[in-house]
């Protein structure tokens, strides 16, 4: 215990993980350091292969090791911390920003020390995994949404060939993957190129007629620009193979998840959003509904496969959330409270590349144009504050939705853009009473206002 000049007790740090080691991953090697009186050599390395990850842990057990922290690098921490976890350690995964050490004194053995001290007195906080069950679930659904990204490009390919062959295909068909457009394309590849006989794919439900189409299909048929085309549909249609694949992986998942599930006693409510074009093929609202025993879908903005890869990035137990405050704060969709001298700096949001929070930004974007409560709070801040304020706050009212849904099974009921815009009129009016009172006047209800050129 020592004293500073002012004649004040400093107190020690306390010793809050006696177990505590501390893990500097690297793509080669990796350094542990655990507690000096644990171990003569109280830092070592390990190679990264797995045979030296297994001795790794067993040196661990050896010394006492009960904890482990270590920083996100790249994915070089993923084999580390799977086989650290499935060793039953308790292992955390730290954000590098929260963890700078000493400037002037960087090397793989003090980011080590330093780890391994701060975790020992409880002064890092891990970063968000959901459980084993649900990370199978959550890498598929990541890659299954890399492939779709790899396909749209793809399909940018094939536009651009059509535009150098000067077909234009898109002007008449509203997707040219669709029914139309590919029929269109693979008659073009199969070496047609009279424009009547590829306008006959037309699909009863094409809006242009099939002279409008068979105009502008006629274009400058150039070899070259149909090989790129040839290519790029080849890829495409690879890419879907794949895309179905991962759709039998996420079922497979889904029912193994819902082994020890009881099926709700309520039947499934009917259907609110209608299946998108890049969802999984199979049911994924009757596997969600067992699996979470609530249709989550029936909240505005989000439909079966957002809700399955919302469940993938957060799993289905929100109990690692105190409140919905602390899930929207994870989610970086609440306000800062950067503070001083109790004045408020700035309550601007966190920027983030938290995935869920993306997937709520996109459902408030797309709920902002129903005729819904929640289309109405978007529209009424959007026109207050700008379209960016009006996305973060629609998508933080999402989240708290989601929450007690999950949480504490609470049923959305949507009362309907009238009710919210009538609560609005109702607040607007109590604040000008307030304000009239304070003043000593009264407000006395009147004839609404004539439009501005109308007549007297």
């Amino acid at each position: 215990m020592k004293s500073n000049k002012r004649g004040k007790t400093r107190q020690p740090l306390s010793t809050v993980h006696a177990g505590a080691a501390g893990l500097d991953v690297g793509s080669t090697f990796h350094v542990v350091a655990v507690p000096p009186d644990r171990a003569e050599d109280s830092v070592r390395t390990f190679r990264s292969f797995t045979g030296d990850l297994h001795q790794l842990a067993d040196w661990l057990k050896e010394v006492g090791v009960t904890t482990i922290a270590m920083e996100s690098t790249g994915v070089y921490w993923i084999p580390v911390f799977e086989i650290l976890e499935a060793r039953g350690f308790e292992v955390l995964l730290v954000n590098a920003r929260f963890v700078k050490n000493v400037p002037g004194r960087k090397t793989d053995v003090n980011d080590a020390q330093w780890l391994q001290q701060l975790h020992e007195h409880g002064l890092l906080r891990g970063s968000f995994r959901p459980q084993d069950r649900v990370v199978r679930l959550r890498a598929i659904l990541r890659h299954r949404t890399r492939l779709i990204e790899q396909a749209a490009m793809h399909i940018q390919h094939m536009q651009k060939a059509l535009m150098q062959m000067n077909v234009q295909l898109h002007h008449v068909v509203t997707d040219i993957t669709g029914a139309t457009g590919m029929k269109i394309i693979r008659g073009i590849i199969g070496g047609d190129r009279d424009p009547a006989t590829l306008a006959r794919h037309r699909d009863v439900r094409c809006k242009e007629s099939a002279e409008t189409i068979s105009y502008a299909l006629t274009g400058n048929y150039r070899p070259e620009h149909v090989l790129a085309l040839r290519h790029a549909l080849e890829l495409y249609d690879f890419l879907q193979t794949k895309v179905a694949e991962c759709d039998v992986e996420i079922h497979a998942v889904l029912r193994v998840l819902n082994e020890d599930c009881k099926p709700p006693e309520t039947p499934m409510p009917s259907v609110r959003h209608a299946a998108g074009k890049n969802e999984p093929k199979f049911d994924v609202r009757g596997s969600l509904y067992k699996l979470l025993g609530a249709d989550l879908s029936q909240i505005h903005g989000l439909g079966p496969y957002t809700v399955l890869q919302l469940v993938g990035e957060c799993g289905d137990d929100m109990r690692k959330w105190p409140t919905s405050k602390h899930f929207t704060s994870w989610l970086t969709l609440a306000p800062g409270n950067k503070i001083s001298g109790g004045r408020v700096l700035s309550s601007r949001t966190r920027r983030s590349s938290n995935r869920a929070a993306v997937l709520l930004r996109i459902a408030a974007v797309n709920v902002g144009r129903t005729q819904t409560a929640l289309g109405a709070f978007y529209r009424r801040l959007a026109a207050r504050g700008g379209k960016a304020k009006a996305v973060t706050a629609t998508a933080r009212k999402l989240a708290v939705l989601f929450y007690n849904a999950l949480r504490f099974g609470m049923a959305y009921a949507d009362p309907g853009a009238n009710h919210y815009e009538e609560r609005y009129r109702k607040r607007v009016l109590h604040n000008l009473q307030r304000r009239a009172r304070e003043l000593g006047y009264a407000l006395v209800e009147g004839k609404p206002a004539e439009p501005v050129g109308g007549v007297s």
